[in-house]
Protein backbone atom coordinates (compact mmCIF):
# COMPACT_ATOMS: atom_id res chain seq x y z
CA UNK A 1 0.00 0.00 0.00
CA UNK A 2 1.55 3.31 -1.04
CA UNK A 3 2.00 6.01 1.68
CA UNK A 4 -0.01 9.41 0.42
CA UNK A 5 1.92 12.19 0.63
CA UNK A 6 0.28 15.98 0.53
CA UNK A 7 2.84 18.50 -0.42
CA UNK A 8 3.18 21.19 1.93
CA UNK A 9 5.36 24.87 1.26
CA UNK A 10 8.84 24.46 2.26
CA UNK A 11 7.71 27.40 4.82
CA UNK A 12 5.73 25.01 6.54
CA UNK A 13 7.59 21.95 6.98
CA UNK A 14 10.78 23.93 8.16
CA UNK A 15 10.72 23.18 11.80
CA UNK A 16 13.71 25.60 12.33
CA UNK A 17 10.72 28.51 12.16
CA UNK A 18 8.75 28.97 15.14
CA UNK A 19 5.40 29.34 13.04
CA UNK A 20 6.07 26.31 10.66
CA UNK A 21 3.17 23.97 10.66
CA UNK A 22 5.76 21.03 11.19
CA UNK A 23 6.71 22.47 14.46
CA UNK A 24 2.91 22.57 15.07
CA UNK A 25 2.84 19.18 14.24
CA UNK A 26 5.43 17.55 15.97
CA UNK A 27 4.62 19.47 19.04
CA UNK A 28 1.24 17.89 19.00
CA UNK A 29 2.48 14.20 18.83
CA UNK A 30 5.40 14.15 21.09
CA UNK A 31 3.48 14.24 24.23
CA UNK A 32 3.67 11.34 25.98
CA UNK A 33 -0.60 10.28 26.12
CA UNK A 34 -0.16 10.85 22.17
CA UNK A 35 2.50 8.49 21.51
CA UNK A 36 0.53 6.04 24.26
CA UNK A 37 -2.22 6.56 22.15
CA UNK A 38 -0.71 5.83 19.21
CA UNK A 39 0.88 2.82 20.21
CA UNK A 40 -1.96 1.27 21.98
CA UNK A 41 -4.26 1.94 19.07
CA UNK A 42 -1.38 0.38 16.70
CA UNK A 43 -3.08 -3.05 18.00
CA UNK A 44 -6.22 -2.84 16.24
CA UNK A 45 -9.40 -0.65 17.05
CA UNK A 46 -10.80 0.66 20.47
CA UNK A 47 -13.62 2.04 22.72
CA UNK A 48 -13.07 5.03 25.14
CA UNK A 49 -13.22 3.39 27.80
CA UNK A 50 -10.86 0.19 26.47
CA UNK A 51 -8.21 2.85 25.63
CA UNK A 52 -7.96 4.49 29.36
CA UNK A 53 -7.80 1.23 30.37
CA UNK A 54 -5.03 1.18 28.45
CA UNK A 55 -3.50 3.88 29.17
CA UNK A 56 -2.77 3.67 32.87
CA UNK A 57 -2.84 6.95 34.71
CA UNK A 58 -4.51 9.13 31.84
CA UNK A 59 -7.72 11.29 32.57
CA UNK A 60 -10.86 10.77 30.87
CA UNK A 61 -10.34 14.53 30.24
CA UNK A 62 -6.51 14.32 29.08
CA UNK A 63 -7.39 11.73 26.38
CA UNK A 64 -10.64 13.09 25.31
CA UNK A 65 -8.45 16.33 24.35
CA UNK A 66 -5.13 14.07 23.00
CA UNK A 67 -7.97 11.66 21.03
CA UNK A 68 -9.52 14.97 19.13
CA UNK A 69 -5.99 16.52 18.68
CA UNK A 70 -5.13 13.21 16.75
CA UNK A 71 -8.17 13.29 14.78
CA UNK A 72 -7.69 16.56 13.97
CA UNK A 73 -4.02 15.86 12.25
CA UNK A 74 -6.17 13.13 10.77
CA UNK A 75 -3.52 10.30 12.87
CA UNK A 76 -6.47 8.45 14.37
CA UNK A 77 -10.37 7.74 12.88
CA UNK A 78 -13.30 8.56 15.33
CA UNK A 79 -16.26 6.23 13.99
CA UNK A 80 -19.48 6.66 16.05
CA UNK A 81 -22.07 3.73 15.67
CA UNK A 82 -26.02 4.64 15.71
CA UNK A 83 -26.89 2.38 19.42
CA UNK A 84 -28.16 3.37 22.35
CA UNK A 85 -25.95 4.20 24.06
CA UNK A 86 -23.59 5.47 21.41
CA UNK A 87 -20.40 3.09 20.36
CA UNK A 88 -17.66 5.35 19.90
CA UNK A 89 -14.59 3.35 18.21
CA UNK A 90 -11.24 4.74 17.57
CA UNK A 91 -8.55 3.42 15.05
CA UNK A 92 -5.49 4.94 13.12
CA UNK A 93 -5.65 5.98 10.03
CA UNK A 94 -3.06 5.17 7.18
CA UNK A 95 -0.92 8.55 8.31
CA UNK A 96 -1.56 7.42 12.47
CA UNK A 97 0.01 3.63 11.45
CA UNK A 98 2.73 4.83 9.33
CA UNK A 99 4.19 6.82 12.69
CA UNK A 100 3.49 4.03 15.01
CA UNK A 101 6.37 2.62 13.32
CA UNK A 102 8.44 5.47 14.64
CA UNK A 103 6.68 5.29 18.32
CA UNK A 104 7.72 1.22 18.08
CA UNK A 105 11.28 2.60 17.47
CA UNK A 106 11.52 5.38 19.95
CA UNK A 107 9.52 2.29 22.19
CA UNK A 108 12.17 -0.30 21.53
CA UNK A 109 15.22 2.69 22.38
CA UNK A 110 13.42 3.35 25.46
CA UNK A 111 13.48 -0.24 26.65
CA UNK A 112 17.69 -1.02 25.26
CA UNK A 113 18.67 2.36 26.83
CA UNK A 114 16.17 2.35 30.35
CA UNK A 115 19.33 1.29 32.70
CA UNK A 116 21.67 3.21 31.19
CA UNK A 117 19.38 6.51 31.81
CA UNK A 118 18.73 5.59 34.89
CA UNK A 119 22.16 4.96 36.08
CA UNK A 120 22.99 8.27 34.72
CA UNK A 121 20.63 9.81 36.39
CA UNK A 122 21.88 8.16 39.70
CA UNK A 123 25.36 9.51 38.74
CA UNK A 124 23.85 13.25 37.95
CA UNK A 125 22.06 13.24 41.13
CA UNK A 126 24.42 12.68 43.23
Amino acid sequence: MATKRLRASSEEADLTRADSLAREIFSDVANKWALLIIEFLGEGTLRFSELRNEVEGISHKMLTQNLRMLERNGLVERNVHPTVPPRVEYTLTESGRALRGTIDGMCAWTRQYLGHIEASRRRFDT
